[in-house]
């Protein structure tokens, strides 16, 4: 028995985001699908993330244990023939078998994109939350410092998670504009359900002038959700990097 570390890249579009379920389709289950029809073997993966519906990733990470003799590198090019073509494994080797890639420190980023425009863009509406409300990228980026460190963040929690602790740090967040597009780079060692979409729904109504930039440390205080702003829709999101410290 051998422990296979998987590098998975998706568009979720089409998918109820990474966890299986019942009845939709989901990331997990198509990668449990497809590896069991592969290696002939009951398959199932261990993700690192739980992204969202509709979320998207360049390099999630997934886990699982097979008897299989076929060599660990080669499961990649084998599983990206029988997989659908929003779904491609970018890596497969062969990890410790105590490896867990929820139980070992990481550091993940997310990228969030809008499309600032008078009018929205067909050929990135998969992939940029769009808005023609002028942003303020320079309020936008005094409210994120506010972010940065270990805080509580139940602000900036859906109230439908259920977790020991709110407690989070945020390492740092990166805020550019190139022609229509914002990004927003939130890097962190943890992050709560739909912590990243919240901030940068509550850094949109900074940068559009509903509220000064200082009003982020009375969000946080507040460890209220009500008191952030709005959830920004799931397309414009993309995890984008994942490091461990095994």
């Amino acid at each position: 028995m051998k422990r296979i570390k998987l590098v998975v890249a998706y568009d979720g579009t089409a998918y109820n985001g990474w966890q299986i379920q019942p009845g939709v389709r989901t990331i997990e289950g198509e990668l449990n699908k497809c590896l069991s029809e592969l290696l002939r073997e009951e398959i199932q993966v261990v993700g690192a993330s739980r992204t969202d519906s509709g979320v998207h990733a360049l390099c999630n990470v997934a886990v699982f244990d097979t008897d299989t003799r076929i060599p660990a590198e080669k499961i990649s090019y084998a599983l990206n023939q029988r997989l659908p073509e929003d779904i491609r494994i970018q890596e497969s080797c062969e990890a410790d078998r105590d490896f867990h890639p929820r139980h070992c420190t990481s550091r993940k980023t997310y990228e969030y994109r809008i499309f600032n425009a008078p009018f929205p863009s067909p050929t990135r509406r998969l992939y940029t939350h769009f808005t023609y409300v002028p942003l303020d990228i320079g309020l936008m980026k005094k409210g994120a410092a506010y972010l940065i460190g270990e805080h509580d963040f139940k602000s900036f929690c859906s109230t439908a998670a259920v977790v020991e602790s709110t407690v989070r740090t945020i390492l740092d967040i990166q805020i550019d504009k190139e022609g229509n597009e914002v990004s927003i780079r939130v890097c962190g060692t943890g992050f709560l359900y739909n912590m990243v979409r919240i901030i940068v729904g509550t850094l949109m109504e900074i940068g559009r002038g509903s509220y000064p930039p200082e009003h982020m440390q009375e969000i946080l205080m507040a460890k209220d959700r009500q008191a952030a702003g709005p959830t920004a829709p799931a397309n414009g999101l993309t995890l984008i990097d994942y490091n461990f410290e095994i």
